[in-house]
Protein backbone atom coordinates (compact mmCIF):
# COMPACT_ATOMS: atom_id res chain seq x y z
CA UNK A 1 0.00 0.00 0.00
CA UNK A 2 1.53 3.25 -0.89
CA UNK A 3 2.86 5.28 2.18
CA UNK A 4 0.36 8.27 1.39
CA UNK A 5 -3.05 6.13 1.32
CA UNK A 6 -1.42 4.62 4.24
CA UNK A 7 -1.39 7.71 5.98
CA UNK A 8 -4.68 9.22 4.45
CA UNK A 9 -6.57 5.97 5.70
CA UNK A 10 -5.45 6.77 9.52
CA UNK A 11 -6.66 10.40 9.10
CA UNK A 12 -9.98 9.49 7.27
CA UNK A 13 -10.44 6.76 10.17
CA UNK A 14 -9.37 9.70 13.01
CA UNK A 15 -12.01 12.11 10.97
CA UNK A 16 -14.59 9.22 11.39
CA UNK A 17 -14.72 8.01 14.84
CA UNK A 18 -14.84 12.10 15.74
CA UNK A 19 -18.08 12.20 13.77
CA UNK A 20 -19.47 9.01 14.57
CA UNK A 21 -19.30 9.12 18.67
CA UNK A 22 -20.29 12.44 20.60
CA UNK A 23 -18.97 10.43 23.87
CA UNK A 24 -16.38 11.95 25.61
CA UNK A 25 -13.90 9.66 27.43
CA UNK A 26 -11.53 10.48 29.73
CA UNK A 27 -8.80 9.51 28.26
CA UNK A 28 -5.80 12.55 27.16
CA UNK A 29 -7.86 13.42 24.04
CA UNK A 30 -11.12 12.60 24.77
CA UNK A 31 -11.20 9.64 22.21
CA UNK A 32 -11.50 6.06 23.03
CA UNK A 33 -8.68 3.88 24.00
CA UNK A 34 -6.54 2.06 21.82
CA UNK A 35 -6.38 -1.91 21.80
CA UNK A 36 -2.68 -2.86 21.39
CA UNK A 37 -2.73 -6.64 20.76
CA UNK A 38 0.36 -7.38 22.89
CA UNK A 39 2.27 -9.97 20.90
CA UNK A 40 -0.42 -10.21 18.61
CA UNK A 41 -3.53 -12.84 20.65
CA UNK A 42 -1.01 -14.42 22.67
CA UNK A 43 -4.02 -15.35 24.83
CA UNK A 44 -5.05 -17.71 21.25
CA UNK A 45 -1.74 -18.44 19.62
CA UNK A 46 1.49 -18.82 19.87
CA UNK A 47 2.93 -15.33 20.48
CA UNK A 48 4.30 -12.94 17.86
CA UNK A 49 3.24 -14.85 14.65
CA UNK A 50 1.59 -13.74 11.59
CA UNK A 51 -1.54 -16.19 12.76
CA UNK A 52 -1.52 -14.33 15.99
CA UNK A 53 -1.56 -10.52 14.97
CA UNK A 54 -4.14 -11.81 11.73
CA UNK A 55 -6.65 -13.19 14.88
CA UNK A 56 -5.87 -9.68 16.94
CA UNK A 57 -6.94 -7.80 13.75
CA UNK A 58 -10.07 -9.81 13.35
CA UNK A 59 -10.76 -9.18 16.99
CA UNK A 60 -10.81 -5.55 16.01
CA UNK A 61 -7.20 -4.08 17.74
CA UNK A 62 -5.55 -0.79 16.66
CA UNK A 63 -2.50 -1.84 16.74
CA UNK A 64 -0.23 -5.22 16.69
CA UNK A 65 3.00 -5.22 19.07
CA UNK A 66 6.01 -6.55 18.00
CA UNK A 67 8.87 -7.06 19.85
CA UNK A 68 11.80 -6.86 18.17
CA UNK A 69 15.47 -8.66 18.01
CA UNK A 70 18.31 -9.07 15.76
CA UNK A 71 19.13 -12.44 13.72
CA UNK A 72 23.08 -12.54 12.93
CA UNK A 73 23.25 -11.06 9.80
CA UNK A 74 20.99 -8.34 10.82
CA UNK A 75 17.39 -8.30 10.19
CA UNK A 76 14.51 -7.17 13.06
CA UNK A 77 12.65 -10.65 13.82
CA UNK A 78 9.53 -10.77 15.92
CA UNK A 79 10.56 -12.00 19.13
CA UNK A 80 10.06 -11.16 22.85
CA UNK A 81 12.83 -12.57 24.25
CA UNK A 82 16.59 -13.07 21.90
CA UNK A 83 16.64 -16.21 24.31
CA UNK A 84 14.01 -18.37 22.05
CA UNK A 85 14.38 -21.56 24.20
CA UNK A 86 10.59 -21.35 25.33
CA UNK A 87 8.60 -20.04 21.82
CA UNK A 88 10.29 -22.12 19.12
CA UNK A 89 11.74 -26.00 18.59
CA UNK A 90 15.21 -24.67 17.98
CA UNK A 91 16.32 -26.99 21.10
CA UNK A 92 15.26 -30.50 18.74
CA UNK A 93 16.75 -28.36 15.21
CA UNK A 94 19.54 -27.00 16.78
CA UNK A 95 20.56 -28.53 20.05
CA UNK A 96 24.41 -27.86 19.49
CA UNK A 97 23.59 -24.15 19.46
CA UNK A 98 22.66 -24.19 23.24
CA UNK A 99 24.71 -21.73 25.48
CA UNK A 100 25.34 -18.86 28.19
CA UNK A 101 25.22 -15.40 28.10
CA UNK A 102 24.59 -12.47 29.77
CA UNK A 103 21.90 -10.18 29.32
CA UNK A 104 21.24 -6.86 30.75
CA UNK A 105 23.35 -8.15 33.93
CA UNK A 106 21.35 -11.49 33.91
CA UNK A 107 23.52 -14.88 32.62
CA UNK A 108 20.99 -16.80 30.38
CA UNK A 109 21.35 -20.61 29.43
CA UNK A 110 19.54 -21.01 26.08
CA UNK A 111 19.54 -20.08 22.36
CA UNK A 112 19.63 -16.69 21.43
CA UNK A 113 18.66 -14.96 17.61
CA UNK A 114 22.32 -13.23 17.25
CA UNK A 115 23.77 -16.72 16.82
CA UNK A 116 21.25 -17.71 14.01
CA UNK A 117 20.83 -16.73 10.15
CA UNK A 118 17.98 -15.08 9.05
CA UNK A 119 17.64 -18.52 6.62
CA UNK A 120 18.20 -20.87 10.00
CA UNK A 121 15.53 -18.89 12.10
CA UNK A 122 12.61 -19.78 9.29
CA UNK A 123 13.74 -23.26 9.76
CA UNK A 124 12.07 -23.35 12.85
CA UNK A 125 8.48 -23.20 14.36
CA UNK A 126 6.41 -21.75 17.12
CA UNK A 127 5.77 -22.78 20.24
CA UNK A 128 3.10 -21.52 23.09
CA UNK A 129 5.26 -20.42 26.19
CA UNK A 130 2.36 -20.53 28.62
CA UNK A 131 1.82 -24.38 29.84
CA UNK A 132 -2.06 -23.72 30.40
CA UNK A 133 -2.66 -22.15 27.36
CA UNK A 134 -3.34 -24.02 24.30
CA UNK A 135 -0.69 -26.05 22.71
CA UNK A 136 -2.54 -27.44 19.57
CA UNK A 137 -0.79 -24.96 17.53
CA UNK A 138 2.61 -25.58 18.22
CA UNK A 139 5.31 -26.18 15.55
CA UNK A 140 2.88 -24.91 13.24
CA UNK A 141 3.95 -21.26 12.52
CA UNK A 142 6.98 -19.29 11.21
CA UNK A 143 8.90 -16.70 13.15
CA UNK A 144 8.05 -13.41 11.41
CA UNK A 145 10.47 -11.02 10.09
CA UNK A 146 9.32 -7.01 11.30
CA UNK A 147 8.78 -6.56 7.47
CA UNK A 148 6.49 -9.28 7.39
CA UNK A 149 4.57 -7.99 10.44
CA UNK A 150 4.35 -4.25 8.68
CA UNK A 151 3.44 -6.23 5.30
CA UNK A 152 0.79 -8.04 7.25
CA UNK A 153 -0.50 -4.52 8.77
CA UNK A 154 -0.40 -2.49 5.27
CA UNK A 155 -2.63 -5.79 3.46
CA UNK A 156 -5.32 -5.79 6.22
CA UNK A 157 -5.48 -1.83 6.79
CA UNK A 158 -6.51 -1.75 2.79
CA UNK A 159 -8.68 -4.98 3.13
CA UNK A 160 -10.18 -3.74 6.25
CA UNK A 161 -10.75 0.11 5.56
CA UNK A 162 -9.59 0.70 8.89
CA UNK A 163 -6.00 1.64 9.58
CA UNK A 164 -4.21 -1.41 11.96
CA UNK A 165 -1.34 0.27 13.38
CA UNK A 166 2.07 -1.42 14.08
CA UNK A 167 4.22 -0.75 17.78
CA UNK A 168 7.50 -1.80 17.90
CA UNK A 169 9.68 -2.46 21.01
CA UNK A 170 13.14 -2.70 21.17
CA UNK A 171 14.51 -5.42 23.06
CA UNK A 172 17.52 -5.07 25.13
CA UNK A 173 19.10 -1.99 23.33
CA UNK A 174 22.17 -1.77 24.92
CA UNK A 175 23.25 -5.18 25.01
CA UNK A 176 22.10 -5.77 21.15
CA UNK A 177 24.43 -2.22 20.39
CA UNK A 178 27.25 -4.00 22.69
CA UNK A 179 27.99 -6.73 20.06
CA UNK A 180 27.22 -4.60 16.72
CA UNK A 181 23.58 -5.33 15.91
CA UNK A 182 22.19 -2.11 16.92
CA UNK A 183 18.24 -2.09 16.95
CA UNK A 184 17.78 1.58 15.96
CA UNK A 185 18.92 1.97 12.79
CA UNK A 186 17.27 -0.81 11.46
CA UNK A 187 14.16 -0.51 12.98
CA UNK A 188 14.44 3.68 11.21
CA UNK A 189 15.38 2.05 8.05
CA UNK A 190 12.24 0.06 7.92
CA UNK A 191 9.89 2.47 9.34
CA UNK A 192 11.06 5.09 7.25
CA UNK A 193 10.94 2.80 3.49
CA UNK A 194 7.21 1.70 4.81
CA UNK A 195 6.24 5.63 5.15
CA UNK A 196 5.86 5.65 8.55
CA UNK A 197 7.66 8.88 8.87
CA UNK A 198 5.80 11.55 11.49
CA UNK A 199 3.59 12.08 14.22
CA UNK A 200 0.73 11.20 12.14
CA UNK A 201 2.10 7.52 11.24
CA UNK A 202 0.10 4.99 12.92
CA UNK A 203 3.21 3.63 15.06
CA UNK A 204 4.72 4.00 17.94
CA UNK A 205 8.66 2.97 19.24
CA UNK A 206 8.58 1.55 22.72
CA UNK A 207 11.32 0.97 24.87
CA UNK A 208 12.40 -0.10 28.75
CA UNK A 209 15.29 1.73 28.53
CA UNK A 210 15.62 5.63 28.45
CA UNK A 211 18.42 6.92 26.17
CA UNK A 212 17.95 4.93 22.97
CA UNK A 213 14.40 6.81 22.80
CA UNK A 214 15.95 10.40 23.79
CA UNK A 215 18.44 9.42 20.82
CA UNK A 216 15.92 7.95 18.54
CA UNK A 217 13.66 11.27 19.77
CA UNK A 218 15.94 13.42 17.46
CA UNK A 219 16.36 11.41 14.56
CA UNK A 220 12.60 10.48 13.96
CA UNK A 221 9.16 12.75 14.09
CA UNK A 222 7.29 9.33 15.02
CA UNK A 223 5.68 8.61 18.71
CA UNK A 224 8.11 7.11 20.95
CA UNK A 225 6.23 5.35 24.34
CA UNK A 226 8.74 4.98 27.67
CA UNK A 227 7.73 2.04 29.03
CA UNK A 228 8.08 1.29 32.63
CA UNK A 229 8.61 -1.56 34.98
CA UNK A 230 7.90 -2.58 38.09
CA UNK A 231 8.79 1.20 40.62
CA UNK A 232 11.83 -0.75 42.28
CA UNK A 233 13.63 -2.07 39.19
CA UNK A 234 15.88 0.37 36.94
CA UNK A 235 16.44 0.88 33.46
CA UNK A 236 19.32 -1.01 32.16
CA UNK A 237 20.82 1.91 30.49
CA UNK A 238 20.61 3.19 33.72
CA UNK A 239 22.59 1.13 35.79
CA UNK A 240 25.45 0.94 33.14
CA UNK A 241 25.79 4.71 33.37
CA UNK A 242 25.76 4.54 37.42
CA UNK A 243 22.52 6.28 37.06
CA UNK A 244 21.01 5.03 40.52
CA UNK A 245 17.08 6.62 39.59
CA UNK A 246 14.27 3.99 39.40
CA UNK A 247 11.00 3.21 37.37
CA UNK A 248 9.29 4.77 40.50
CA UNK A 249 11.46 7.90 40.69
CA UNK A 250 10.62 8.48 36.55
CA UNK A 251 6.68 8.44 37.78
CA UNK A 252 6.88 11.67 39.54
CA UNK A 253 5.72 14.72 38.43
CA UNK A 254 8.68 16.21 38.01
CA UNK A 255 10.02 13.11 36.18
CA UNK A 256 6.58 13.00 33.81
CA UNK A 257 7.51 16.60 32.60
CA UNK A 258 10.74 15.31 31.55
CA UNK A 259 9.39 12.57 29.59
CA UNK A 260 7.19 14.30 27.91
CA UNK A 261 10.25 16.58 26.25
CA UNK A 262 11.13 12.90 24.26
CA UNK A 263 8.27 10.69 24.04
CA UNK A 264 4.54 10.53 23.59
CA UNK A 265 3.74 8.73 26.31
CA UNK A 266 4.19 6.14 29.15
CA UNK A 267 3.74 2.60 28.76
CA UNK A 268 3.89 1.24 33.00
CA UNK A 269 2.91 -1.77 34.66
CA UNK A 270 -0.45 -2.02 35.08
CA UNK A 271 0.06 -2.23 39.08
CA UNK A 272 1.37 0.95 38.75
CA UNK A 273 -2.11 2.63 38.24
CA UNK A 274 -3.93 0.28 40.22
CA UNK A 275 -1.92 -1.59 42.90
CA UNK A 276 -2.21 -5.04 44.78
CA UNK A 277 -1.61 -5.58 48.45
CA UNK A 278 0.26 -8.30 50.21
CA UNK A 279 -3.29 -10.25 50.28
CA UNK A 280 -3.60 -9.49 46.67
CA UNK A 281 -6.88 -7.69 47.06
CA UNK A 282 -6.63 -4.35 45.14
CA UNK A 283 -5.61 -0.81 46.74
CA UNK A 284 -6.95 2.61 46.16
CA UNK A 285 -5.42 3.72 42.23
CA UNK A 286 -2.37 6.10 42.22
CA UNK A 287 -2.16 9.35 40.84
CA UNK A 288 0.33 8.07 37.77
CA UNK A 289 -2.47 8.48 35.27
CA UNK A 290 -3.94 12.06 36.00
CA UNK A 291 0.17 13.18 36.82
CA UNK A 292 1.12 11.70 33.40
CA UNK A 293 -1.67 13.62 31.46
CA UNK A 294 -1.14 16.65 33.24
CA UNK A 295 2.40 16.39 31.51
CA UNK A 296 0.49 15.75 28.18
CA UNK A 297 1.46 12.23 28.14
CA UNK A 298 -0.38 9.37 26.76
CA UNK A 299 -0.40 6.24 29.61
CA UNK A 300 -0.52 2.51 27.76
CA UNK A 301 -0.29 -0.12 30.49
CA UNK A 302 0.49 -3.46 30.23
CA UNK A 303 -0.54 -6.37 30.11
CA UNK A 304 -4.01 -7.59 30.63
CA UNK A 305 -4.95 -11.23 30.22
CA UNK A 306 -8.31 -13.16 30.83
CA UNK A 307 -7.17 -16.06 32.88
CA UNK A 308 -7.68 -16.20 36.24
CA UNK A 309 -4.10 -16.50 37.59
CA UNK A 310 -3.87 -13.01 35.80
CA UNK A 311 -6.56 -11.37 37.52
CA UNK A 312 -7.03 -9.49 41.42
CA UNK A 313 -9.82 -11.67 43.12
CA UNK A 314 -11.52 -8.30 43.33
CA UNK A 315 -12.57 -8.61 39.80
CA UNK A 316 -14.56 -12.14 40.27
CA UNK A 317 -12.78 -13.99 37.76
CA UNK A 318 -14.57 -11.74 35.27
CA UNK A 319 -11.64 -9.53 32.74
CA UNK A 320 -14.14 -7.01 31.66
CA UNK A 321 -14.57 -5.52 35.29
CA UNK A 322 -10.61 -4.94 34.82
CA UNK A 323 -10.53 -3.46 31.56
CA UNK A 324 -13.33 -1.46 32.63
CA UNK A 325 -11.86 0.09 35.65
CA UNK A 326 -8.79 0.90 33.83
CA UNK A 327 -11.05 2.45 31.52
CA UNK A 328 -12.93 4.63 33.30
CA UNK A 329 -9.60 5.63 35.60
CA UNK A 330 -8.90 7.28 31.95
CA UNK A 331 -5.71 5.07 30.15
CA UNK A 332 -5.41 5.71 26.60
CA UNK A 333 -4.80 2.25 25.59
CA UNK A 334 -4.36 -1.13 26.70
CA UNK A 335 -2.22 -3.86 25.77
CA UNK A 336 -3.67 -6.80 25.94
CA UNK A 337 -3.09 -10.93 25.37
CA UNK A 338 -6.74 -11.06 24.72
CA UNK A 339 -8.04 -8.69 22.47
CA UNK A 340 -11.23 -9.17 21.68
CA UNK A 341 -11.84 -9.56 25.23
CA UNK A 342 -10.61 -5.87 25.78
CA UNK A 343 -12.97 -4.70 22.27
CA UNK A 344 -16.00 -6.10 24.00
CA UNK A 345 -15.44 -4.08 27.24
CA UNK A 346 -14.67 -0.49 25.18
CA UNK A 347 -17.80 -1.71 23.28
CA UNK A 348 -19.71 -1.91 26.65
CA UNK A 349 -17.41 1.99 27.79
CA UNK A 350 -19.07 3.24 24.97
CA UNK A 351 -22.74 2.57 25.34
Amino acid sequence: MPALLLCGMFALAAARAQNTSTMVFPTLSGAPPLVIGHRGAAGHRPEHTLASYELAIDYGVDFIEPDLVSTRDGVLIARHENDISETSNVAEKFPERRTTKTVDGKKIEGYFTEDFTLAEIKTLRARERLPFRNQGWNNVYEIPTFQEVIDLARRRSEANGRVIGIYPETKHPSYFRSIGLALEPRLLEALEANGYRDADAPVFIQSFEVQNLMDLSKLTKVRLIQLMEDDKLQPYDFALSGDRRTYGELMTPKALAGIAAYAFGIGPYKRSIVPQGSDGALLAPTTLVADAHKAGLAVHPYTFRDEPVFLASDYRLDPVQEYLQFYRLGVDGVFSDFGDTAVRARNMLAR
